[in-house]
């Protein structure tokens, strides 16, 4: 049997698009260069056409430590499995580079995938935030100040700092990385008022994209009442946030992968990332109420 011309026309689209709808991995992508430094991302696109809704990744480490392959990697399977495309970065760290240059290097990585959203199939609309310890700072102070050219859909910190005064009240003695990040050898009337402009708790405000915090309740590095205190903030300036306790559990999600018990965030997370980029809706919350979120039973 031959084929006409256009039957083979047909085929030949039909091919493209099966190809091109294949789950797709990029390394080292370059999103900035600054300093003279090639700041890198690594990204994967779920299978299908898309636009996807898009994560920005910003990993934990101190803010002197870690990179797009580090602390950060628990949510790369969830976040494929959701339909969402997802971007690990790196960004400049302390003591060599200090505040707000991790925060800079965020915004950029946010602009660069809005600028490229077409080429990797991202809906430019659906671009979240999410960070996990210094990266939770990160993406909390980025979303809280909100000075992107894109507007971000949602924010999602894992027991990131939120008030940096509270913090080194709490602590003893307050941790280097923390004096690494600011390039300090001390908290002191000349110096508190870089941590004051460091903490995202100043920028709460109602025009703030939606928040969800994960926070375990044992956490000995970050205390867990640094995110009750956010959302409280959030919700007395009129923004949206949900507050996500983990009962029991200390700093870090590779601390909680080998606890089954713990393990149900992860579908509690993406049901709410879901929500936020699927249907525009506040899940969680009420009339601008924020209040904690516990699985059923």
């Amino acid at each position: 049997m031959i084929c006409s011309r256009a039957q083979t026309v047909f085929v030949a689209v039909l091919l493209f698009f099966c190809v091109s709808a294949r789950a797709e991995d990029f390394k080292d992508i370059v999103y900035k260069e600054v300093q003279g430094i090639s700041l890198l991302m690594d990204a994967h696109l779920p299978d299908g056409a898309g636009p996807f809704p898009a994560a920005v990744l910003v990993h934990g480490g101190g803010w002197i430590a870690g990179d797009k392959q580090q602390y950060i990697t628990y949510l790369f399977q969830p976040l494929a499995e959701a339909g969402f495309a997802w971007f690990s970065i790196n960004y400049r760290l302390a003591p060599k580079f200090t505040f707000p240059a991790a925060a800079e290097d965020v915004e950029a990585a946010i602009d660069y995938v809005q600028k490229n959203a077409s080429r990797y199939k991202v809906d430019a609309r659906r671009i979240v935030l999410i960070g996990e310890s210094a990266g939770g700072h990160l993406v909390s102070y980025v979303g809280a100040r909100n000075h992107t050219k894109a507007r971000i859909a949602a924010v999602v910190s894992l027991y990131g700092i939120h008030d940096f005064v509270s913090a080194c009240a709490a602590w003893k003695p307050v941790p280097k990385e923390v004096l690494e990040l600011f390039g300090i050898r001390s908290i002191d009337a000349d110096t508190i008022s870089l941590l004051i402009t460091a903490s995202p708790v100043i920028y709460v405000n109602r025009d703030m994209p939606p928040f969800l915090l994960i926070h375990g309740t044992q956490d000995e590095d970050v205390p867990y009442e640094q995110s009750v205190e956010m959302c409280e903030k959030a919700r007395t300036a009129g923004g949206h946030c949900d507050v996500i306790p983990v009962e029991g559990a200390p700093h870090g999600m590779d601390h909680w992968e080998s606890r089954a018990e713990l393990l149900w965030y992860k579908k509690a997370r993406t049901d709410w990332l879901k929500k936020m980029v699927k249907w525009g809706l506040l899940p969680f919350t009420v009339e601008g109420r924020c209040r904690p979120h516990r699985p059923a039973g």
